[in-house]
C-alpha cells in the first residue's frame, strides 16, 4: 500500500504520560505529511515484567494460557492511552487488539507464531482516514484464545502488519539511534551503523543485541519489508536494514553479548544411535529453542551433552532434560545461569581465519576461559563466564577497532 508507514514504539518510548504525548506528536507529524499510519505499540515500561512477577506471587507455575490472558492486557493499556492522546489533538484514531485487527497465530501459548493477518478491519479504518493503533506482541488462535508472541514480539507484529499491508516502510522506534557496532550502554565508543544487511542484523539480534527481535528480521527478509531503526527521542537518521550492503575491507560489523541464557548439561548419556534425537525432539515438542550444543565423547561408551537455552525457558527445559536422563539412565542433570554468549558478526567472517584468531586472542589477553564455540558463515560465538561478559565485549570492540 503506497503512502503507508508502519511505526513500532517499544515500552520505554511509552513508559509515562509525557512520552506517550511525545509519541503521539511524532505519529501526527507523519500523518500530516500525507501518509497513512499504522502504529504498533508495546506495553508501557516494565509492565510485562510487573505482571509476570504478580502472577508468580499467585502461582509458582502459572498456566501458559492464563499468562497470555494476563500479559496481553499490558498492550491494551498502552494502545488505548496513545489513542486518547492522539484524539485529544483532534485527529481521528482507533485502537485495536491483536484479535480485532485479525492477527491469527499458532496454538502455542507464550511463544506463538503468526500464521496470517486478516487486514480488512485495518484497511477499513485507514480508508476512513483514521490512524490505526495496534497492540503488539499478541494475536488470537483458532480456538479464539488470546496468544502472545514471546519477548520482543511487538517487533514481529509490526513487520508482519507491514508485510500484510505491503507498506512502503516499517520504522522501529527505540531508545537508541539505530543499530550499533555494540550496545552503546556497555561500550562507550560504539559506532552507529548507517546501513546493514538483513542477514547481519539477524545474527546480531540472535546473539544478544537488543535492538530488534530475531523473528522480526527473518520476516522482514522473507517479505522484503524495508526497515529503519531509529530513536523515538530525536529526529536523527537511523539505521537502514536491507538485502545487501557492500562494505569493502570491513569484515567485523558488530560484537554482541547475550546474558539471558543458561546452560544445561546431562552427564554420562549412553552412547547409542538416536539418543541425541530423543533428547532434542523432546525439547522441540516442548517448543524450547536450543542454541549451542556440545557433545563430549568419553571412552566408556557414554557422552556428556550440554546445550544452551533462553533463561526464561530454563525451568521447563530442565524438566524435559531430567525426564530424558531418567529414561536413558544418564547420571545427572546440572544447569548454570552464570554464562553469557559473546559473538562477533560480519559477512564472510568464518572464511577469514585471522578473525577467529584475533577473537580468541582477545579473550586470552583477559584470561577468560571459553566453554563452548559455535560458528556460522557470518558469526563466531563462544560461551564464557557471565561476570566477565561486559569486560570482554568492551575489549573485543577495541581489539577490532570498530
Amino acid at each position: 500500500m503506497q503512502d503507508l508507514i508502519v511505526q513500532k514504539y517499544g515500552g520505554s518510548s511509552v513508559a509515562n504520560v509525557e512520552r506517550i504525548k511525545r509519541v503521539a506528536s511524532r505519529i501526527i507529524e507523519t500523518k500530516e505529511k500525507g501518509k497513512k499510519v499504522v502504529v504498533v505499540v508495546s506495553a508501557m515500561g516494565d509492565t510485562t515484567d510487573d505482571l509476570i512477577e504478580l502472577a508468580k506471587k499467585i502461582n509458582d507455575h502459572p498456566p501458559s494460557r492464563e499468562m497470555d490472558m494476563l500479559l496481553a492486557t499490558g498492550e491494551q493499556v498502552s494502545i488505548s492511552l496513545l489513542a486518547m492522546a492522539i484524539q485529544a489533538t483532534g485527529h481521528d484514531v482507533v485502537s485495536l487488539t491483536g484479535a480485532q485487527c485479525g492477527i491469527v497465530t499458532s496454538n502455542v501459548h507464550k511463544r506463538a507464531r503468526i500464521n496470517d493477518i486478516h487486514t480488512h478491519r485495518i484497511e477499513k479504518e485507514l480508508a476512513a482516514g483514521k490512524i490505526v493503533i495496534v497492540a503488539g506482541f499478541q494475536g488470537i488462535n483458532e480456538n479464539k484464545d488470546i496468544t502472545t508472541l514471546g519477548r520482543g514480539g511487538s517487533d514481529t507484529s509490526a513487520v508482519a502488519v507491514a508485510a500484510a499491508l505491503k507498506a512502503e516502510l516499517c520504522e522501529i522506534y527505540t531508545d537508541v539511534d539505530g543499530v550499533y557496532t555494540a550496545d552503546p550502554r556497555i561500550v562507550e565508543d560504539a559506532s552507529k551503523i548507517d546501513e546493514i544487511s538483513y542477514e547481519e542484523v539477524l545474527e546480531m539480534a540472535s546473539t544478544g543485541a537488543k535492538v530488534l527481535h530475531p523473528r522480526s528480521v527473518e520476516m522482514a527478509e522473507k517479505f522484503k519489508v524495508p526497515l529503519v531503526v531509529r530513536s523515538s527521542y530525536n529526529h536523527n537518521e537511523g539505521t537502514i536494514i536491507k538485502e545487501e550492503v557492500i562494505m569493502e575491507k570491513v569484515l567485523v560489523r558488530g560484537v554482541s553479548l547475550d546474558e539471558n541464557i543458561a546452560k544445561i548439561s546431562i552427564f554420562e548419556v549412553p552412547d547409542q544411535p538416536g539418543i541425541a534425537f530423543r533428547l532434542f525432539s523432546a525439547l522441540a515438542k516442548a517448543n524450547i529453542h536450543v542454541d549451542m550444543i556440545v557433545q563430549n565423547v568419553n571412552r566408556t561408551s557414554v557422552n556428556d551433552i550440554s546445550f544452551t537455552i533462553d533463561v526464561d525457558e530454563l525451568q521447563e527445559a530442565v524438566s524435559v532434560a531430567q525426564k530424558f536422563a531418567f529414561e536413558v539412565n544418564a547420571q545427572k542433570v546440572e544447569y548454570d545461569q552464570g554464562v553469557a554468549k559473546l559473538s562477533v558478526i560480519g559477512t564472510g567472517i568464518v572464511a577469514n581465519a585471522e578473525i577467529a584468531s584475533k577473537f580468541f586472542e582477545a579473550l586470552f589477553e583477559l584470561g577468560i576461559n571459553i566453554q563452548t564455540i559455535s560458528t556460522s558463515e557470518i558469526k563466531i560465538s563462544c560461551l564464557i563466564d557471565k561476570e566477565r561478559g561486559k569486560e570482554a565485549m568492551v575489549h573485543i570492540h577495541k581489539k577490532f577497532d570498530m
